[in-house]
């Protein structure tokens, strides 16, 4: 009797299954061996109960399913169709060769219908790369599912209907692809945002060049809003991109079924109190936290110093490899998470140092243990620091003079378009990502910015790292004029963005 092939998710990859079913005659009982996690140990009485309302006879002997490879963790209730149909095709019931070449995903309700699972997309991936040229889905993970590549999915309602397709190979409709629906950009348009000029600028050289951004003001003051502006201002996700993404919301059980592909960059907004697991991944089994979520998108941290201080210094390692490790005792996880870091915080512990409109109420010990919270070596990974202040009534009343968030958006698209030659060269995406291995060369900076970037890391006391990230944001800089040289006028405009010992004293 060949196995009955399905898939388990590890992380956000699908490792293919292997479902074998052996009745003998002893006294009756079910065995469930090959690592099942306590979903999978209960799936015996879902799978009862199913073949009984699809009208067939469970095996009055002894079951014994083995779940290969044995070595492997099994977890979720997806498993369920694919064991259900292996006791069947072993008692009996089915052809020896209706379930060779076919894929099986499903939770089984008692009553017999097939329930969706988490990941549908990378398990049907993986059933592909597995050899099925046929795969039987829940309805609610057609969609996601035929996103695989060359993937012949089917969606069932219940186990009857998939008996019968085994059996004939009709009743059950193929599934299509999903059209990309080429939703547009949304969120706030940068014409909303009265003032804060220099604020709109930074955030479009942050689309531009995939930097980092860090915003410091007293409440109210407009970075959340400036922050939720970032992502209009991104180039839309290509197909690959989306795909990407969607694998990733899939894993994380958050993709809604209606439009199982993700087009829009994601933004994403944990609350301070998240655990570390929550915003970097973890949990039995681990699923994707919001970093990763947040890939090719936006993970905005408002209220950053009051974020778990494991959390910010795990930050560390994620913005420089752009991808999470995960070390657990089911095995070594990886979750993508290449994201744009926007981080918010206030002058101080009450928010009002500094302001014009009301008196601060923190010591100084208070505000220097408030700045203790972000260490140095963070802050020295985010490429753009500046302030928010305040604005008067009278300036949020006036219209704002800024272009819209659609011209905005032109200019990014022609500066990526000037850097592409470059970056392609390099395998890389943005000038973010230029590594420091011949960054000068690449960057190509003028005697004049070169010598006015060394008096700059001299009197803001940068270190290497900040100098190299000052150069990306230069260049950044050029491309937004079209310039193939990094003058001393976009030196000085990258460092301005640098002064990360003045900023944090005064926003934290």
């Amino acid at each position: 009797m060949p196995a009955v092939l399905s898939a388990v998710l590890h992380g956000i990859e699908g490792i293919p299954v292997e479902v074998e079913v052996r009745i003998s005659a002893q006294l009756p009982r079910v065995d469930l061996v090959g690592l099942p996690e306590a979903a999978v140990r209960e799936s015996a009485a879902r799978v009862r109960a199913a073949i009984a309302a699809a009208g067939f006879d469970f095996p009055d002997r002894r079951v014994t399913v083995n779940l290969a490879p044995a070595a492997l963790p099994k977890s979720g209730a997806g498993l369920d169709l694919p064991i259900a149909v292996g006791i069947l095709a072993a008692a009996g019931s089915l052809e020896p060769g209706a379930v060779e070449r076919v894929g099986l995903l499903g939770e089984l309700a008692l009553d017999g219908r097939v329930r969706p699972v988490r990941g549908a997309l990378a398990l049907a991936d993986a059933l592909r790369r597995a050899g099925c040229d046929r795969i039987v889905v829940p309805p609610a993970n057609g969609g996601e599912a035929a996103l695989a590549r060359d993937a012949r999915v089917f969606a069932a309602r219940d186990l009857a209907s998939v008996l019968r397709f085994l059996a004939t190979g009709t009743g059950l409709d193929a599934v299509s692809p999903p059209a990309p629906a080429g939703h547009g950009a949304t969120g706030p348009d940068l014409a909303d945002v009265r003032g804060h000029e220099r604020a709109k600028r930074a955030l479009v050289i942050a689309a531009a060049g995939g930097h980092g951004l860090f915003l410091c003001g007293p409440p109210g003051s407009g970075k959340t809003l400036l922050a939720s502006c970032l992502p209009a201002l991104l180039p839309p996700l290509c197909f690959g991109e989306a795909l990407e993404v969607s694998r990733i919301h899939s894993a994380a059980g958050q993709l809604d079924a209606a439009t199982p592909l993700v087009e829009r960059r994601p933004f994403r907004a944990p609350h301070h109190s998240a655990t570390r697991a929550g915003v970097l991944g973890g949990g039995n089994p681990p699923r994707p936290g919001e970093a990763s979520l947040a890939h090719r998108g936006v993970l905005f941290l408002d209220e950053f110093p009051e974020f778990d201080r494991a959390v910010r210094e795990a930050l560390r390692q994620v913005l420089e490899q752009r991808r999470i490790h995960l070390a657990r005792a089911q095995g070594r996880f990886e979750f993508p998470a290449d994201f744009q870091l926007v981080a918010a915080a206030n002058p101080c512990p009450c928010g009002w140092r500094g302001s014009r409109w009301r008196h601060c109420r923190c010591s100084d010990l208070d505000v220097r243990r408030y700045a203790s919270r972000l260490s140095g070596p963070l802050l020295d990974r985010i490429d753009l620091s500046l302030r928010v202040p305040a604005l008067r009534w009278q300036e949020l009343g006036r219209a704002s003079a800024s272009t819209s968030s659609a011209r905005e958006r032109a200019q990014i698209a022609a500066a990526r378009a000037f850097a592409r030659p470059r970056l392609e060269a390099l395998a890389l995406r943005c000038n973010a990502e230029l590594p420091v291995r011949g960054l000068e060369a690449t960057v190509a900076a003028t005697s004049e910015a070169q010598t006015l970037l060394g008096r700059a890391v001299d009197r803001l006391r940068l270190t290497a790292r900040g100098a190299h990230r000052a150069l990306r944001v230069a260049r950044t800089v050029a491309d937004l004029s079209a310039e193939a040289q990094v003058t001393a006028a976009a030196i000085a405009e990258a460092v301005s963005y640098r002064d990360l010992d003045e900023a944090a004293r005064e926003s934290t």
